[in-house]
């Protein structure tokens, strides 16, 4: 499917498309056209959930130290993704057959090889329930959408057109590497991430302070109402929003809490807080992922999107974990990019 754009959109999306087969440091310098870099300053923070609000994981709350580090001032959006799509020909995860091995991987021994049918390209979509639902079933609201991607965000039939300022979605941490590299950057640190997106403030659950979203809805973009069946759209949005909708936190950052979860450099492990020393500097998580709930490895995702609410998930929070597999897409999954300063 060819995207086309309009105005200003077409002008980036044509420079940056020019980039194909340049070296990685051209790229990224036009990419950052698109999206500038702040420049994180070094320092230390207390890592971990700020009250008794934090899941298990969230604990116990240590001292981390950061280098300086750059972090893209959103997230990475559909037009910057088209262009990267359009320089080098890539092809997303949730666009490929899905590898048998990797499913019978997670299947029971002895499992019977699942129908050809069922390994077609295909990705998460969020589809909204009509009344309230069990709200510990997710498969009330995810529903396996052959044919979903990036570019068809809901399924054959649909497309980008008319958000090409919004994040884009369905990509798998693969994918965001991918991009990242073709950028001459990186994903961020888990304690990266954290840092950046306290922006300054000193044990505070949000981006910008103590007042919930809830009190305030022009905060960010989250689901407002009884999830998953009733969003008063209470921040102006029921999906996702375009980036920078919202203001920015104490480092000139968007979007750090809610609109899409992002992609960390990190393997999540359960335990990894009570495993890291006291001052450690720039820590990079666990070698070994590790999730009691499921058995199979995950990276870490953090931020929140536009599906969190306080009834189900307040993963808005700036030390709120969440995990999911590196193959995974989803319909509130995206990334930003990082890079060293030194």
């Amino acid at each position: 499917m060819i995207v086309k754009y309009s105005g200003q959109a077409l002008a980036l999306v044509i420079m940056l498309a020019a980039c194909n087969q340049t070296p990685a440091k051209k790229n990224q310098q036009v990419v950052e056209q698109l999206n500038p870099m702040r420049l994180i300053p070094a320092g230390e923070f207390e890592m971990g959930a700020d009250d008794d609000s934090g899941s298990p994981d969230e604990y116990p709350k240590h001292l981390v130290k950061v280098d300086s580090f750059w972090l893209d001032e959103h997230e990475v959006t559909n037009a910057e993704f088209t262009a990267f799509v359009q320089a080098t020909g890539y092809v997303t995860t949730a666009e490929k057959p899905i590898p048998k091995e990797e499913v019978m991987a997670t299947l029971p021994p002895g499992s019977p090889e699942p129908d050809s049918s069922l390994l077609a390209p295909a990705s998460l979509v969020f589809v909204p329930t009509e009344t309230a639902v069990d709200l510990r079933d997710v498969s009330q609201w995810w529903s396996v959408v052959p044919g979903a991607s990036w570019k068809a965000p809901n399924g054959p039939g649909s497309d980008i057109k008319g958000k090409e300022q919004h994040p884009v979605i369905h990509v798998s941490w693969e994918d965001a590497q991918a991009y990242a590299k073709w950028a001459g950057k990186r994903l961020p640190t888990e304690a990266e991430w954290e840092y950046a997106a306290r922006g300054g403030l000193k044990n505070q659950p949000f981006p910008w302070g103590a007042e919930t979203p809830q009190a305030s809805p022009g905060k960010t973009n989250i689901w407002n109402g009884h999830f998953p069946y009733e969003n008063t759209e209470a921040d102006g949005f029921y999906g996702t929003a375009p980036v920078k909708s919202f203001a920015a936190n104490g480092y000139q950052l968007y979007d750090m809490a809610g609109n899409v979860w992002e992609w960390t450099a990190d393997w999540y492990d359960a335990g990894y807080y009570a495993q890291v020393k006291p001052g450690t500097l720039n820590p990079e998580g666990s070698h070994t992922p590790n999730d009691p709930e499921e058995p199979s490895a995950k990276r870490v995702i953090r931020g929140g999107s536009f599906m969190c609410s306080d009834e189900y998930c307040r993963g808005y929070r700036v030390s709120a974990r969440m995990k999911t597999t590196p193959t995974s897409g989803l319909s509130n999954l995206g990334f930003r990019c990082a890079r060293s300063a030194k």
